[in-house]
């Protein structure tokens, strides 16, 4: 039985096509099931002006957008869902589930892209200030299988949201590396979850991680 921990802030992380989207819905639908009040957002996107600015970001070509100028789009995305669905939730104690935050930003801009991770984690500040994730979820799968997940479901459902998955298969091992790396440096904020195997495979581990998670949390001292 999963432990409620009000106003909790979960982001769900990973390389694309390791099965985030899907595992939002499932623990969204877990905890409610916990008797926990929430809802399940993502990023870029969870408010009408973060869907557009995920529609100028996602879709066309690689050169679309100077890696500075995809920052600041993602940075503003980032202000208007903090703002208007992150906070306004946790304060009437109910729970929020991301599919992607800043972690995302720290991988796809910093390792990704190149640029400074202070540079990045100075600007979430001047943004929005300490709102960091209570715990993010890792999943971590490798790259090669990932991506071409990500491929197959682009091309099925004709969503023009593949401009990252167009970049080369380097470009997203820094990622993965970096996503890794983040949950290496922050232990009690992030848990690792194995994405291999069937869907069952990655559900059952992620509760255990969670549950052990929120235990933890609740332990007296």
């Amino acid at each position: 039985m999963t432990i409620a921990l009000p106003a909790a802030f979960y982001a769900v992380e990973g390389v694309d096509g390791c099965g985030k989207s899907g595992m939002v819905r499932y623990l969204t639908d877990h905890l409610h099931a916990a008797g926990c009040e929430g809802i399940a957002t993502r990023e870029p996107g969870g408010t009408p002006q973060g869907e557009r600015i995920r529609a100028l970001i996602l879709s066309g070509t690689d050169d679309a957008w100077d890696p500075h100028a995809e920052l600041l789009l993602m940075t503003a995305a980032r202000v208007e869902h903090v703002r208007r669905v992150i906070l306004p939730t946790r304060a009437l104690g109910r729970f929020v589930i991301s599919d992607r935050y800043v972690g995302s930003t720290i991988a796809y801009q910093g390792a990704g892209r190149g640029m400074a991770e202070s540079f990045i984690r100075d600007l979430h500040a001047a943004a929005v200030g300490a709102v960091w994730p209570d715990l993010t979820i890792v999943l971590d799968l490798d790259p090669a299988i990932a991506l071409a997940r990500s491929r197959k479901r682009l091309t099925d459902t004709a969503v023009d949201e593949g401009r990252f998955e167009t970049l080369d298969l380097d470009f997203h091992r820094r990622i993965r590396a970096s996503f890794l790396d983040q949950a290496r440096r922050d232990p009690d904020r992030h848990v690792v979850v194995d994405a291999t195997g069937t869907p069952d495979d990655v559900r059952t581990r992620t509760i255990a991680a969670l549950d052990k998670w929120h235990r933890r949390r609740a332990a007296p001292g």
